[in-house]
């Protein structure tokens, strides 16, 4: 076990039986509509450059893993720092987007050819009523600029005062506090595993440039890579084994009280084993009104955030920044 100077510790973990997480879900299944046999969500789930594979074998894709393969803070965290595997996502994936533009590309979202918000808008009237998309756009600078952009979506209101509903309508600075991401490998080389670890948690909104764009049925969020010299030099080595590394990635909003536990998922994808030569092009012109002035795009391998994960535990994010990952693995008692 590694004290502060590693961040990393080893936690408690309670085992929740898998069956009592699935009868769980199809409960809670059984008990709403599926937001996937919209149209409109089908077509954003068939298109992109990476196309939607099977979990166990696919390849050269995304795919949609399980909640309950994270670990997470559990109902009794802050008294007993138990982490137990997470219930639920709170959010369905839509789809992923692998982009190569000639400038770092921000608010995705407001271009005009992003292909999400051309098929909501062919959605129903109830359907654009109740439903709201969070686009996570993981900005890698490069010769080439590239975006991973994750999207996600729930056709079901947000409960006035939840976390959920805070962190959308709250500030930056309440964002920045919460915004979390976890990374699992599932498969690659020893190099990549022993450079990032397993269920390398890290807040994202101090550990980096993270901004944030609201829209009426949407809320984005940018984060630079670039912003931390240590992420980003990691995440330009790992592009060699970006064709052999499949990795979990799970969002979440971190719970700081008890009355937010247990934490759940925003929502999770996995990237298996993706080609850089899938990504789409798009063009960014900086006089074009969709995209604020400061707009250039960026995008990079699926390597970088398994490798810019475990850098930003060793080292705790970037210049002023109070970057750290997982409060827990910085020697939180």
């Amino acid at each position: 076990m590694r004290g502060s100077g590693g961040c990393q510790r080893m936690h408690a973990v309670v085992p929740v039986r898998e069956e009592v997480l699935t009868k769980e879900n199809m409960e809670r299944g059984a008990s709403k509509k599926d937001v996937r046999e919209e149209d409109w969500v089908k077509e954003v789930l068939e298109g992109g450059s990476l196309r939607n594979v099977e979990l166990e074998d696919g390849e050269h894709g995304w795919a949609s893993p399980q909640a309950s393969l994270f670990m997470v803070r559990g109902l009794n965290y802050f008294q007993k720092k138990l982490k137990t595997p997470c219930s639920e996502a709170l959010l369905e994936p839509l789809g992923v987007d692998w982009l190569r533009s000639n400038g770092k590309l921000d608010h995705v979202l407001a271009h005009p050819g992003n292909r999400v918000m051309q098929a909501f808008e062919k959605a129903s009237g109830e359907a654009r009523k109740t439903s709201f998309i969070v686009a996570i756009n993981l900005q890698v600078p490069g010769k080439d600029h590239h975006s991973a952009v994750f999207y996600f979506v729930t056709d079901e209101p947000i409960v006035e005062g939840s976390l959920l509903y805070r962190f959308i309508h709250q500030d930056d600075a309440f964002r920045n506090s919460r915004f979390k991401l976890i990374n699992r490998i599932v498969k690659g080389p020893w190099i990549v595993k022993t450079a990032v670890g397993n269920h390398a948690a890290c807040l994202l909104g101090r550990a980096l440039t993270c901004r944030y764009m609201r829209g009426h049925n949407y809320l984005e969020i940018d984060v630079d890579i670039g912003s931390s010299t240590v992420a980003n030099a990691i995440l330009h080595l790992a592009l060699g084994y970006v064709t052999t590394v499949s990795v979990d990635m799970a969002f979440l909003i971190e719970a700081q009280s008890d009355e937010e536990l247990p934490e759940k998922l925003l929502g999770a994808v996995r990237i298996a084993q993706i080609e850089m030569e899938t990504a789409s092009y798009l063009e960014v012109h900086h006089e074009n009104s969709a995209l604020p002035s400061h707009h250039q795009p960026v995008y990079q391998s699926s390597l970088y955030w398994r490798k810019f994960g475990k850098s930003l535990s060793k080292f705790g994010g970037h210049g002023s920044k109070n970057g750290r990952v997982d409060a827990e693995d910085v020697g939180e008692k």
